[in-house]
């Protein structure tokens, strides 16, 4: 049980069309598990009515190449989406955050929509746009809730992946103990194969690179990019009263982009009013940041505002 520490609601993700938690009472929880799983469809599911809904799900946007993403419980709230013995081993109510990534990791059924023609993401060769819109929501997951960027080594393809014919699925004392990312495939008294052989590996390069906590080279190839944005350093470093390089780097991009109105001096390095409302004129010009447009500057706002 927990009081539900740390932001509840994911910056950017839509919290009217498919809120759940109204008709669910969710058990609290301070979530330290990220669970993925794919829906094995094309478009949002309706989950019965939220009965068997996750805490978000991510739908491919393909026209301007991001996912996105729909809430259906608080962060720290229970979902139900993982199957949940009565007397057996806790899943959904052990400090598990689930997400449901929509398209399929069955290599079948890939083939059969293909030639249907469905425009779809076959996760296991998921694009690295939609990659990178995963790593982006774990990295917040890392920074406000501590959930560890690491997990399995073990993410066998579908169809051996189903009822732990890989061999990778937590043992109750496993999953009691386990903190981190996994599949649905890895957590106990489950018998789905999803996400399959999604790049796991990748998304976490991904994550930590997103928080600039990059500890291993990308294997492939360098291809030419835009410089990367500066590491975020961190939230203590945007305190009432903080004063420090980090606000006057904030202040002068901000200038940069042309949110600077409220600096009558400056900026920084003492953070104030000034440096919040520009934040937060920042945030509302953006939509992945509208839901949560406070004026302080987390990962995904340092993120776009350097980019």
């Amino acid at each position: 049980m927990s009081t539900r520490t740390g932001p509840q609601y994911y910056p950017g993700a839509n919290r009217t069309s498919y809120w759940y938690e109204d008709n669910y009472p969710a058990t609290p929880m301070e979530v330290n598990v990220a669970a993925l799983h794919t829906t094995e469809g094309t478009t949002v599911p309706t989950y019965g009515g939220g009965g068997s809904a996750p805490n978000f799900t991510a739908l491919p946007d393909f026209k301007n190449k991001r996912l996105a993403w729909y809430q259906h419980f608080r962060v720290d709230s229970s979902a139900r989406a993982l199957a949940n013995r009565y007397g057996g081993v806790e899943t959904n109510t052990l400090n598990v955050v689930q997400v449901e990534l929509v398209g399929t990791c069955d290599p079948t059924t890939h083939a059969k929509w293909v030639k249907a023609g469905y425009q779809h993401i076959y996760w296991p060769e998921a694009p690295d746009w939609a990659l990178e819109d995963v790593a982006d929501f774990l990295a917040w997951a890392h920074e406000e809730h501590g959930i560890p960027l690491s997990g399995p080594s073990s993410w066998p393809a579908y169809p051996k992946s189903y009822a732990n014919g890989g061999g990778q699925r937590m043992t109750g004392a496993q999953w009691s103990s386990f903190k981190g990312v996994c599949g649905h495939m890895h957590v106990p008294e489950n018998d789905h194969g999803d996400p399959g052989s999604i790049d796991f590996a990748k998304l976490l390069r991904l994550a930590k690179a997103a928080l600039g906590v990059d500890d291993e080279p990308d294997p492939e190839p360098p291809t030419p990019a835009k410089p990367k944005p500066p590491a975020f350093p961190g939230r203590k470093w945007f305190k009432d009263g903080a004063n420090n390089k980090y606000v006057t780097q904030l202040g002068v991009q901000l200038k940069k982009k042309g949110y600077g109105k409220h600096y009558s001096v400056g900026p920084g390095p003492r953070w104030g009013d000034a440096d919040r409302l520009n934040v937060r004129d920042f945030q509302r010009s953006k939509s992945a940041l509208r839901g949560d447009a406070d004026g302080y500057p987390g990962p995904l706002t340092w993120k776009l505002l350097f980019s």
